[in-house]
Order: C-alpha cells, then structure tokens, then sequence
C-alpha cells in the first residue's frame, strides 16, 4: 500500500524539487509498477497511483472551465488523461509530472476539438482556424494597429496561403452556432433568424410520382393518355370528356381506372428493377 502518498508536501521524503504542491513524490510507486507485468497487485498500484495525482489533474481541468463545457466534465476526461499518464509512463524517462501535464492537456484539448464543435469540420481546418486566429490577434495587438489586417497579412503571420486564411476564418463562424430564435435585427418588430429561411415547397413532393409515371403514360394509346390529361390536368368533369370524344361516360371511367393502373404497375416495376440493379 502506498501509505504516504496523500501526506503534506513536509511530511513526504525529500526527492527532486516540485513545481506544485499537488504533485505527490510517487517514485517509489512508478518503480515497483514498473516490475509488475499485470494482475491485481498491478490495478491496485494503478488506482492509488492515479487517487494520488487526481487534485493535479482537477487543476488542470480547471483552466479550461470557462469554455463553455461542464466543470465535473472537464475533470472525468482529465481524469481519463491521467490514467493514459499512469499506464504509459516510463521512469527511467524523467519524472512523472513533465509526462503528465502535456498528456493531460492533450486530452482536454482533444476533447474541446472533438466534442465542443457546433459544425462538424475537419481536423485540419480546425487547425487552420487556430492559426488564423493566433495570427490575426498578434497583428491587432501590435502597437499603433486600428484596423482589421488583411487576409495577405494574416497569411504572411501564420506563413499561411490567402486561400488557407479564408477557410480558418470561415472556420471560425463554426465553433458555435446561432438559435434559430436568435434576433436578426435590433428593431422590437424585428424578426429571427427562422423568419429569414425559406419554407418547402409543396410541388417537390409530386417530382418523383411524376418521374415514376412518365415511363407508363408514354406507353399508353394517344386516346388514354388525352382522357388523364383532360381529367386530371384540365380537371374536366367525366361527362364532358365523354362529350368531347364521342363516347359514353362509362366507356370514360373505365379507361380512366384500367390506365392509372397500367401506369401504376410500370411505376412499381421500375422501382423494383431500380432496387435490384443497386442490390447488384
């Protein structure tokens, strides 16, 4: 057992110097995990190792709560780096803390990356958008400078291309997301961010019935497909459609019912044979 491990800094032997008083002298315990291949012996070493440097791993998660993510939640993924420190870290290598805090802070970081983004882009032009964002405040910070810098500027700070400095500056509009309720004008009778987005329009959902139906109209007789255009384009009434052709309103309902079905079985066939041939 690791009897003297959450001891004041005074009561603990004396080793190489701390930085910080949340720093444990866990030497030993590197040292004798470092002879275990596994087992419980191993675990149980692991978890007081961890329990021991977890308040360092709490005060890193805290420089990052002011971004807009939970504090308890900050400190479980810290905790998460800390386990990867424990179980990768080698002590012949140097002491344990110049290990832990870069690995700790890559977690968080990752997960600010990973998870915080309301739009979803790629590793890549995150990274530009940093860079952009660096260079842009190191030019505004210089003295004398009042105006926004150019993107020829921003490009020659970061040693960027003007074509990379307009994607990290698109990138930047991504990190958070406005509500859709969010107001788009000052005025009290002003209106949201949803006013300003156009609705459906109600015609698209009749483009794939009519691409689906073209196959089967143009199949059918001259005489069928006039009796459909008439009914259901001119919305002529059966009885007058029988007037115009010269037959019976029957003779009219009949080869209005045999056509859409004829139409409807060339539409279903298609689909099927579209289904098959992506199965293929």
């Amino acid at each position: 057992m690791l009897t003297d491990l959450n001891a004041p800094a005074a009561r603990r032997p004396q080793g190489p110097r701390r930085i910080h008083e949340d720093a444990p002298d866990t030497a030993a315990a590197f040292a004798r995990l470092a002879r275990l291949d596994g087992g419980p012996e191993y675990d149980l070493l692991c978890e007081e190792i961890v329990t021991a440097w977890l308040p360092m791993a709490h005060r890193l998660a805290s420089r990052f709560r002011n971004k807009g993510e939970n504090l308890d939640d900050l400190r479980q993924v810290a905790a998460m780096g800390l386990i990867k420190a424990v179980n990768r870290y080698e002590p012949e290598r140097g002491a344990f803390e110049s290990y832990a805090v870069p690995t700790i802070t890559g977690e968080l970081r990752r997960h600010f990356r990973d998870r915080m983004w309301d739009v979803r882009v790629p590793r890549r032009v995150q990274e530009l958008r940093n860079k952009v964002r660096v260079a842009r405040r190191d030019l505004m910070d210089r003295p004398g400078s009042d105006t926004e810098p150019s993107s020829a500027d921003v490009a020659a700070q970061a040693g960027l291309s003007e074509g990379e400095v307009r994607e990290g500056m698109e990138a930047m509009t991504s990190y958070s997301a406005l509500s859709l309720d969010a107001e788009m004008s000052f005025d009290p009778d002003g209106f949201s961010l949803a006013d300003t987005l156009g609705s459906t329009d109600p015609a698209y959902d009749c483009i794939t019935d009519r691409e689906a139906a073209k196959t089967g109209l143009r199949r059918l007789p001259e005489r069928e497909r006039t009796i459909l255009y008439l009914r259901f384009f001119e919305d002529m009434t059966q009885s007058r459609i029988a007037e115009e052709l010269g037959i019976s309103q029957m003779h009219v309902s009949r080869l209005i019912t045999t056509s859409c079905a004829r139409v409807r079985a060339e539409a279903v066939r298609g689909e099927d044979g579209a289904g098959h041939a992506q199965a293929a």
